[in-house]
């Protein structure tokens, strides 16, 4: 039995956060962010985990960025919102508890703003959230690194993205395995 902030893909789903068009070469870090992005959907279409995806006013900031969108799971549905927290849409609210799935991976953009409002409320909220270091970011460093350090003391699980998908495949003697494997190789 693992540990209880272990990822157990049972009990996890993959929140995507905002990461629309108008953040595209202007967040810390970008191409790594959406390198990191890339693999971490990649891994969870893999082992089927559930995926929620948010659009911050998409009329002002535009859509996902096609980069991003294209490893989403066909028929992959995106939930607009106008609140900074996607705690905050009730569409959002209504999805999230539909999955019934408590350890939430939460990752995007921008990581003082929307990610830290909806992190926290999914810690009001009882959800244990696990918050990749290499899959959200900011536009200024200083901004993600001050989130960061909030959102850590607040109770979210620091992770990476390589750690979340080797948690989710547990052993090496499955071929998921060796599909994750070569995913973040």
């Amino acid at each position: 039995m693992a540990h209880a902030r272990v990822l157990d893909r049972v009990h996890s789903a993959l929140v995507v956060i905002d990461v629309q068009e108008a953040y595209r070469g202007v967040t810390f870090g970008h191409d790594a962010l959406v390198g990191s992005l890339r693999r971490l959907l990649q891994v969870a279409t893999a082992v089927h985990i559930p995926l929620l995806v948010t659009e911050q006013y998409p009329k002002g900031l535009g859509h996902t960025m096609k980069e991003v969108a294209e490893v989403f799971p066909s028929g992959q549905e995106v939930v607009t919102k106008l609140s900074l927290s996607c705690c905050g849409e009730a569409g959002f609210v209504t999805a999230l508890e539909a999955l019934r799935r408590r350890q939430i991976v939460v990752c995007g953009v921008e990581a003082h703003a929307c990610v830290n409002q909806t992190v926290h409320d999914l810690l009001d909220q009882g959800y244990q959230v696990h918050l990749p270091h290499d899959a959200i970011s900011s536009r200024f460093e200083a901004d993600y690194r001050v989130a960061w350090d909030k959102m850590i003391g607040s109770g979210a699980v620091p992770t990476s993205v390589e750690m979340i998908a080797l948690e989710w495949v547990r052993t090496a003697a499955t071929p998921d395995f060796r599909v994750v494997q070569r995913l973040i190789k």
